[in-house]
């Protein structure tokens, strides 16, 4: 499989993201849209943009699902990629939205650390909000398709093995998790 070479040097995916967009994310489970407004969290928006364009959901896993809770994902099946994005960090946005059922956001390690990694929510999460986490899209289409991602992991799959083996650590040891085929901007093309 070709990588884009963007993913290899994130410093150049720097695209400004239309107002709007959506993003059609083809799983092992099904079909999901996410409808992005860029005026909820531009830098988030922006990001998230430039990583689909260059195929970076392309073949990852949904490595942490808490039902009731949030669907994660967002390292990639590839290490290499992985380690270019890892310390590839942006700021914070302010949250004008709230972390409802079906919104779309990314996860942190504290203030200014966003990268690659996403989360939908699964419940009211509004606990969220007032510790920086800033949706910036919904899922508009498919929540049924993203309530059935397979949960019986939870938590057990590790963030460090996954970043530094990549999708092979989730196959041999998780194979009943969910991926991602594909995600595509779906609209405007």
């Amino acid at each position: 499989m070709t990588i884009h070479p963007g993913l290899l040097k994130p410093e150049t995916l720097t695209e400004k993201a239309p107002e709007v967009y959506d993003v059609t994310f083809s799983t092992t489970k099904g079909d999901f849209i996410v409808h992005v407004n860029r005026a909820w969290a531009p830098i988030g928006a922006d990001r998230f943009y430039n990583l689909v364009k260059a195929g970076y959901y392309n073949d990852a896993s949904f490595f942490r699902v808490i039902p009731g809770f949030v669907v994660q994902f967002g390292l990639g099946a590839d290490p290499t990629v992985n380690k270019a994005w890892r310390d590839a960090k942006i700021n914070d946005d302010p949250v004008t939205q709230s972390n409802r059922p079906g919104y779309l956001t990314f996860a942190t390690a504290g203030k200014n650390t966003r990268t690659t990694q996403l989360f939908i929510n699964l419940g009211n999460n509004g606990q969220l909000d007032s510790m920086g986490f800033s949706p910036f899209g919904q899922v508009t289409q498919g929540m049924d398709v993203v309530q059935k991602i397979h949960s019986g992991y939870g938590e057990s799959p590790d963030q460090g093995l996954i970043t530094n083996q990549g999708k092979a650590y989730l196959d041999k040891n998780f194979p009943k998790l969910d991926n991602i085929k594909s995600a595509t901007i779906s609209t405007p093309v």
